[in-house]
């Protein structure tokens, strides 16, 4: 007799609707609890690497995936005034890795996963309010604002907030503000004389610009400066013509093409202090929920394919959750570490200390122009387990 195995998953972001599709994948009867009203278009783009390319691959959407636009021709760093830190021919990621960086609109991503699930499978409106985490001779109990639920296995996918996180680690100190605000928004296209957007990030005095075509034509850009947390501007476009006006083409053109209200402003936090484990009981806790990082490596979504493609592969014949947390706290926490290296780096502010950075960067850019790619072989290199 066929026993069925049932797995909630508490929050529809990126790495919940992965959770959900490669479970499901695995036998196991999901239901997957937002409490959200619906799956609105939040947020803006996403960056794909290579190992969240891989990740996907092991539960049948890689090559969906891969239409989406890829980063192409050369990009690198540069300096406000638009001199190249460092160029390279972009073409070697996926020389190197087997995939390109792929660029998307969050909510294209949300709607391939959210669709390979089958009707009724995602609840919306929901609200939990409490777990049981059980153990290994009893199910998991979730308290939701519909009722009390039991599972096999349990999903903490409820992102940097999480109120699971805290319940089953009181004493975890949670998020630490990084001293970095940033904005984020998809500019309709690239206005007339305003240049050529190539994928590119440039590094001022403390702040960055990033810019990323994608495959509609659209530009997706972000940025971020140092600021105390919780400042906010009734014109937040206004802010960033405030701030990056006087820069390179095309970044005046890009700000200029949007309205305030397509402008998303968040303040950065992280999860500086690593949680003892990612799990207790019946309760698996991935993505921002186990180690929200800074975005600077663009690897905070990624992070959360590899913890549910990962998780699932430890789910057969039960769910082996001492396993999962072996493979994914260092990695992540690697991965976090490294992050907050880059915020630091790429947020200098001393004169001294950012000619010495640009002098390093555009030497080890001409002497080992191989070295920008060999330094993300940890990151794009990952493959799933089998």
């Amino acid at each position: 007799m066929v026993v069925s195995r049932h797995a909630i998953v508490v929050g529809a972001g990126i790495g919940g609707l992965t959770a959900a599709v490669a479970l499901r994948r695995r036998g196991w009867d999901v239901a997957v609890l937002e409490r959200a009203k619906a799956l609105e278009p939040v947020g803006a783009g996403l960056g794909l690497g290579p190992n969240a390319l891989h990740a996907l691959d092991g539960i049948g959407l890689g090559d969906e995936v891969r239409r989406f636009s890829a980063i192409q021709g050369h990009g690198g760093l540069r300096r406000p005034g638009g001199g190249w830190l460092v160029r390279t021919d972009l073409g070697g990621l996926a020389a190197r890795f087997g995939d390109p960086q792929l660029v998307a609109l969050r909510a294209d991503v949300v709607d391939l996963l959210a669709g390979r699930l089958p009707a009724g499978v995602l609840r919306t409106s929901v609200t939990v309010t409490g777990v049981d985490a059980g153990d290994a001779g009893r199910r998991a109990h979730v308290a939701t604002s519909a009722g009390y639920l039991d599972a096999d296995l349990v999903v903490a996918a409820d992102g940097i907030g999480s109120r699971i996180r805290a319940a089953l680690f009181p004493d975890s100190p949670g998020p630490r503000y990084s001293g970095f605000t940033t904005w984020r928004f998809v500019a309709p296209a690239v206005p007339a004389g305003a240049g050529r957007a190539e994928p590119a990030e440039t590094w001022g005095r403390g702040e960055v610009f990033g810019v990323l075509p994608l495959a509609s034509g659209q530009v997706y850009c972000y940025a971020s400066a140092p600021a105390p947390p919780g400042i906010r501007h009734d014109d937040e476009a206004a802010e960033l013509k405030r701030r990056f006006a006087h820069w390179h083409d095309p970044i005046p053109g890009l700000i200029g093409a949007i309205s305030p209200d397509r402008v998303l402003h968040d303040d950065v936090y992280w999860l500086a202090e690593p949680l003892p484990a990612y799990h207790r009981g019946r309760v698996a806790i991935l993505g921002d929920a186990a180690h929200a990082m800074t975005p600077h490596l663009g690897q905070g979504a990624c992070q959360a394919i590899e913890d549910a493609v990962v998780l699932a592969s430890v789910a057969d014949p039960g769910p082996d959750l001492a396993a999962y947390t072996s493979a994914r706290l260092p990695r992540t926490r690697m991965v976090a570490n490294g992050s907050y290296r880059a915020t630091r780096l790429s947020g200098m502010t001393s004169p001294a200390a950012i000619a010495l950075r640009n002098t390093g960067i555009r030497l080890a850019g001409r002497l080992a122009p191989s070295l920008m790619l060999r330094q993300m072989d940890p990151l794009a290199s990952w493959t799933p387990p089998l």
